[in-house]
This record gives C-alpha cells, sequence and structure tokens, in this order.
C-alpha cells in the first residue's frame, strides 16, 4: 500500500510519519509532502528519530506537486491545516483520511518537555501505522477483503 503523508509545511509530523511507516514491517510504502514545504525538515525531527532508532537518511521538505505520478492508495493529511486544503487533482483515486497530530515542533518549553511532546506524536504515529500495517496484509492476503472493506476499515481508523 503506497501512502502519501501531507502536512501543510512538510517539516514535522508528515516527516515523523513517512520514516515511521517505511521502518514498519509489512506491505507499506510511504512519501511526505506538502502544499507549501518549507524546504527543510526541522532539525528536531530528525533528532528524536534518530534517537528512537529510525532512519533519516533522504528525508526532505517537498512540494505534493512532485508526487502527481505517485499514485498512492492512501492519502493522509496530518495538520488540520492542510485537511482543509482542496487535495490536488491527481489524488481524486486514492482514498483519503485525516489523523490531525499536535505539531511537537511548536511546543515552547524545556528541552525535556520538547522531547516528551515528539516522543507523544512518535507514539502516536506508531499505534496508527502499526494498525494501517495490519489492514494492509489483510487486505492483500484475503482476496475477499474487497476495497470496500478496505475503505471501510479506514474509515473506522479516521478516513473521510
Amino acid at each position: 500500500m503506497k501512502i502519501l503523508y501531507i502536512c501543510t509545511h512538510n517539516r514535522c509530523r508528515s516527516v515523523l510519519c513517512e520514516a515511521i511507516t517505511n521502518a514498519s514491517s509489512g506491505p507499506l510504502q510511504a512519501q511526505s509532502a506538502g502544499s507549501q514545504p518549507v524546504g527543510e525538515v526541522h532539525p528536531l525531527s530528525l533528532q528524536y528519530l534518530a534517537e528512537k532508532g529510525y532512519r533519516t537518511e533522504g528525508l526532505k521538505s517537498q512540494s505534493w506537486d512532485e508526487f502527481e505520478d505517485y499514485e498512492a492508495d492512501l492519502v493522509i493529511t496530518v495538520c488540520d491545516s492542510a485537511a482543509g486544503e482542496s487535495c490536488p487533482v491527481y489524488f481524486g483515486k486514492s482514498l483519503k483520511m485525516h489523523w490531525g497530530l499536535e505539531d511537537p515542533s511548536k511546543l515552547e518549553g524545556s528541552d525535556k518537555d520538547k522531547a516528551l511532546a515528539f516522543y507523544d506524536t512518535i507514539d502516536i504515529i506508531e499505534q496508527r501505522v502499526a494498525a494501517l500495517a495490519e489492514l494492509a496484509k489483510r487486505s492483500l492476503s484475503d482476496e475477499s477483503f474487497s476495497r470496500e472493506q478496505l475503505k471501510d476499515a479506514l474509515v473506522k481508523l479516521g478516513a473521510r
């Protein structure tokens, strides 16, 4: 299952999702992009991903226009502003869902507070990716599990 994570600036939450998804076991392949990318990944995103053992090589902030030919099975928005934007027409065949994650990079406070915010966000993403991986495995291994059943299962996880 090919997933495209979307966040307006593609510098924190969507990048965290991409790295965690690509490290998961199972048939998931992820990219991330933004409608208004800032051009660089937030340094704390890279730091806390690395501390949790995730690979950070190749992670970058990029435009969703670069994914016109990606043919994502699933497009997941992770910030409320991206969820309210109109997706490009080339995502029309993709299932869409919204995860609504808090942005840990915007937290002001001590280094410990920031670390806890990033770790909490990473934990939430890990749980959701594990659920997606199970759905993807089931849809690939069970011939009777239709795209409509997958869509219904995704709705229960927050799809729209």
